[in-house]
């Protein structure tokens, strides 16, 4: 079974981190949530969020297939001013796992450096010109470029989410969780 660490820092976007917890585990994809700091997270719309346990504590001799970091401000300043979550990124880069970052999040890429040469997308705004050199910022709504998966916002998670789905299993899992969520089709 595949396993994804979705680390949880205050004024994280909600709707972002439940809609990619919900449907990786409507996947049955194995999903830890870890808190920055021990108590409760505070997200970005007022709602609390608890954890399953402490970055430390899920870092400690654990690997992962798959990182998955939730956007919102300033949620994702936390997570890019957070040494641990920019060495796991590096370090899951070096390892050719997963790394994905939703709406305000891909400045973690940045941060790790790791997306030079790359396609990524983020919340418009997001990422100053400055940090982009050497990185081709895209307007879609999701972007994967090799084991890199961005995407822009809360409206485009769960398109998102099911990406994460098929890429930790398989199309017919993707479809299978999207089915039972009744979308409308267009």
């Amino acid at each position: 079974m595949a396993s994804v660490l979705v680390p949880l820092a205050q004024g994280c976007e909600e709707l972002e981190a439940v809609t990619i917890i919900d449907l990786l585990r409507r996947g049955n994809i194995q999903v830890t949530t870890a808190a920055l700091k021990s108590g409760p997270v505070l997200a970005s719309r007022g709602t609390v969020l608890m954890a399953d346990m402490s970055l430390d504590d899920a870092l400690r001799n654990k690997e992962y297939d798959m990182v998955a970091l939730p956007g919102g401000l300033p949620g994702a300043d936390h997570l890019q001013n957070d040494s641990r979550i920019v060495s796991l990124v590096r370090k899951m880069s070096a390892q050719n796992k997963y790394i994905a970052a939703i709406c305000a999040a891909p400045r973690v890429l940045l941060k790790a450096n790791i997306v030079e040469g790359k396609r990524i997308t983020c919340f418009p705004g997001s990422l100053k010109p400055a940090d982009l050199q050497g990185v081709m910022l895209s307007e879609e709504a999701v972007v994967q470029d090799g084991n890199i998966i961005t995407s822009r916002g809360p409206g485009t998670a769960m398109d998102f989410a099911l990406l994460l789905v098929e890429l930790l299993s398989d199309k017919a899992n993707r479809d299978f969780v999207e089915s039972s969520l009744q979308r409308a089709r267009s």
